[in-house]
């Protein structure tokens, strides 16, 4: 039997020993500072697509950029989760249908409040926020090439993993998994995912993060990887809104923008890729 590395590779029409990446700028629409390091990164960097987070206050603002940016491949960011203090967002769809997604203030929960939100969400109205999400996007006339989820791999749940698996088929979209036994039974399936996981940008330390972005570069391995990178300008914006962690951000957009990022990929012969890719095997 095939590897996982491999059976990935076939299906998107690369060798078995080719190097895959998708570098996907997550969180695009939670603020004008991500929005505009989001565009920069697409633009003159290595990023190479996005996740919109609908719920968000810019989330017209980075609706409008991919309307002015049609050829920027993004996912809708599947949110139940409002992680900042004084910077909050609630459901796309009535709070009348969603109560068990809410907060006492009527907000989504705190993403150190996850096993409560976990507990009590109802799945019905999981689907009914999800499904408010994607359609927002779509009655904007975009077109989205994936989803994905803020805050919890997977959903953080069984029945929300799958409920998500079937809205991204019903949609004809490809979808993120994070978790191995989640990651072969799509394949099982005939569903390419990511070989090795998804690095999330926020498990590295801020120092010393270019060093290891490019060390990362250098032992990718053969298949499919995934990078999961948070750009922001890092600018007065940025600070106050995440005072302890605005430098994981910004870091992370001066890699991604940077001449070496670039040239670490042409010097590894690292094939980057986009959810285009996956979205056309999922919907067939």
């Amino acid at each position: 039997m095939s590897s996982p590395e491999r059976t990935t590779n076939q299906q998107l029409g690369y060798a078995d020993d080719a190097r895959l990446l998708i570098i996907n700028a997550d969180d695009f629409g939670m603020c004008h500072a991500i929005n505009e390091a989001t565009i920069q990164a697409w633009q003159n960097g290595v990023v190479t697509s996005t996740s919109l987070m609908v719920p968000c206050p810019w989330a017209p603002h980075a609706m409008r950029l991919l309307a002015e940016h049609l050829t920027l491949p993004f996912a809708v960011h599947l949110t139940l989760f409002s992680e900042f203090t004084d910077y909050r967002w609630g459901p796309v769809a009535s709070k009348s249908i969603v109560p068990s997604l809410l907060d006492s203030a009527g907000f989504f929960y705190h993403d150190d409040q996850r096993d409560t939100l976990l507990a009590a969400a109802k799945l019905d109205e999981v689907e009914a926020e999800f499904r408010a999400q994607i359609e927002a996007v779509l009655i904007a006339d975009l077109t989205p090439s994936h989803l994905d989820f803020h805050c919890v791999a997977d959903g953080g749940r069984e029945d929300i993993f799958g409920l998500t698996r079937n809205l991204a088929r019903e949609y004809g979209l490809a979808l993120r998994v994070h978790e191995r036994g989640h990651a072969d039974e799509c394949r099982r399936l005939g569903l390419p995912v990511a070989d090795h996981g998804v690095l999330d940008s926020y498990s590295l330390a801020t120092e010393g993060k270019a060093a290891r972005y490019a060390q990362l570069l250098r032992d990718l391995p053969p298949g499919l990887s995934e990078w999961a990178v948070h750009p922001s300008l890092g600018d007065a914006e940025a600070q106050a809104l995440e005072p302890e962690t605005w430098q994981v951000r910004r870091a992370d957009f001066d890699f991604v923008t940077s001449a070496d990022a670039r040239a670490y990929l042409e010097q590894e012969s690292i094939i980057v890729l986009d959810y285009r890719s996956l979205q056309q095997v999922w919907v067939r």
